[in-house]
């Protein structure tokens, strides 16, 4: 089956957890035998190119001054769109569309009507759920209305998590026999490469030996939680003087936390190193005593994965997607979201009580290992593709 998946986010380019999920889940798609065309932007040169039996088209996106973010994203459609058209005469016919969010819906929606091909929509997170059912700018209800129409043009709506698909179905009225849930994966392999290795020299550059890492990576955005997690420090220092907080990731809200650890008198406890590689996440992962994600608003959390796929031990909001991913007292710690005391008592007990994290780590990485595996997900996924392409060959367009 050749199928056309458009995603915004493509290697190098991954901002969060879409431009992870496309990326793991297309070559398990074409190890099982799927011929993809993924297309996608680079603010660079246009490039075409065939990895790992994967033909990536990056597109030129135009340059310029916008407004805004989601003007900018409507004029990229447009240079998206051409060239789809192009490689739709070159490649194609194509069996669907699979399309990831609404940044490039513009031009699956277009695509579809002109070709009467199928759309799947991928829908990882909403402008809403970010805003806590609020939409607080006219942008935002541009981005709302563009995640609406795509959901509606879709033949099916993918979700990672039942959160996600009950979100879909009170913000749009996706009807629920529409939607199905089929969950984000990781890949264990890096992780598992690292088994072994002495990484007491790697360790140094982030803490003292006698010192604990409680670990966060990702966005430095307020969805996540990170002010939670500071305000949670004094209080973890009370009871675990020796912990070491490390901090890596950029976004906008990185300097109110830098102040927000002056004003609490922990800033010499914390370590905010901004963006890190994948080398050298995966190496923090496998180093720490402790990982903790606060969000206030999760679809998912792939970085709570990565984290169970190291063997590293978890501490989560309940919240979201994550509460499906994380089940408190089996294979991490669940914490009320917003809340400094719920979270600091997540990192004091998986500090003071390693045997009972190692139990939960170990459950944790059996579940990555049959759960949330690629190969597993990538076949679940192909049975949504069959689904639509026998309903299409039944039905006059």
């Amino acid at each position: 089956m050749k199928v056309l998946m458009l995603s915004w986010e493509y290697p190098p380019h991954i901002v969060g957890g879409l431009g992870k999920h496309v990326a793991e889940l297309s070559p398990a798609l074409a190890r099982q035998g799927m011929t993809l065309h993924i297309v996608t932007p680079v603010w660079g040169r246009e490039e075409h190119t065939n990895e790992r039996g994967l033909y990536i088209h990056r597109i030129a996106a135009p340059s310029g001054l916008y407004p805004d973010f989601y003007s900018q994203a409507v004029q990229t459609n447009e240079a998206l769109t051409h060239a789809c058209e192009v490689l739709w005469e070159e490649k194609g016919p194509f069996a669907l569309i699979h399309n990831h969010d609404w940044l490039t819906s513009f031009t699956a929606r277009e695509l579809k009507h002109k070709f009467k091909v199928p759309l799947l929509a991928t829908i990882h997170a909403t402008e809403r759920g970010r805003g806590r059912g609020y939409l607080g700018s006219e942008e935002a209800h541009k981005i709302n209305d563009a995640e609406w129409w795509l959901t509606y043009e879709a033949w099916r709506v993918i979700c990672c998590t039942h959160y996600m698909a009950e979100e879909i179905q009170r913000y749009f009225d996706t009807p629920a026999d529409k939607i199905d849930v089929i969950p984000n994966g990781v890949d264990p392999r890096p992780f598992q490469e690292l088994e072994g290795l002495d990484l007491s020299d790697f360790r140094l550059r982030y803490a003292l030996p006698h010192e604990k890492i409680v670990l966060y990576v990702g966005r430095i955005v307020y969805e996540k939680g990170v002010r939670i997690l500071v305000q949670a420090i004094p209080k973890v220092l009370h009871d675990v003087p020796e912990a070491k907080f490390v901090i890596a990731g950029k976004g906008p809200e990185l300097a109110n936390i830098q102040a927000l650890a002056e004003e609490l008198g922990v800033s010499q406890k914390v370590y905010m190193p901004g963006f890190i590689d994948n080398d050298e996440r995966n190496r923090l992962y496998k180093v720490a005593d402790c990982a903790v994600f606060p969000s206030l608003y999760e679809p998912f959390g792939i970085v709570a994965l990565e984290a169970m796929a190291a063997r590293t031990p978890v501490v989560v909001s309940e919240v979201g997607g994550l509460r499906e991913v994380v089940r408190h007292g089996e294979t991490g710690i669940t914490i009320y979201p917003n809340d400094p005391d719920s979270c600091a008592w997540g990192i004091i007990h998986t500090l003071q009580h390693p045997e009972w994290a190692r139990q939960r780590v170990e459950n944790a990485y059996q579940e990555v290992l049959t759960v949330y595996n690629w190969d597993s997900i990538a076949a679940r996924t192909i049975e949504v593709y069959q689904r639509i392409v026998d309903e299409r060959a039944r039905t006059d367009w």
